[in-house]
């Protein structure tokens, strides 16, 4: 996984598929339980994502609502098909924030903070 700072505010992951996924979300996890005086929406790029289990949805659950009690936003982009059809059948698509691809993504945090 490759994990940048966009800016102050953002930090973009370039989630792998399993087994790394687990591990990727849990590192951006620990990596924003640091700072949390200095609170950063994170985009998650599933681009490399072609599946996903309950244990990961419950880590992703935890991410978001970590980062939404600092005043942070999560985005899912970039979600393949199959996946897409996990977070529908879910409902989970009501829940979390998705975009299609990261450039928008970033575009539409931008345009929220402004």
């Amino acid at each position: 996984m490759a994990i940048e700072d966009w800016s102050e505010r953002v930090t973009i992951a370039h989630l792998a598929a399993e087994p790394q996924f687990s591990d990727d979300v849990r590192t951006i996890a620990q990596r924003m339980a640091a700072s949390p005086q200095q609170p950063r929406d994170v985009v998650l790029d599933f681009a490399g994502v072609r599946f996903v289990n309950s244990s990961q949805i419950a880590q992703l659950l935890k991410l978001r609502k970590d980062l939404a009690a600092t005043g942070a936003r999560l985005v899912l982009c970039a979600v393949d098909a199959q996946v897409w059809g996990s977070f529908l059948v879910t409902g989970l698509d009501k829940i979390f924030e998705f975009s299609d691809a990261v450039p928008t993504a970033l575009a539409t945090l931008q345009l929220s903070r402004a």
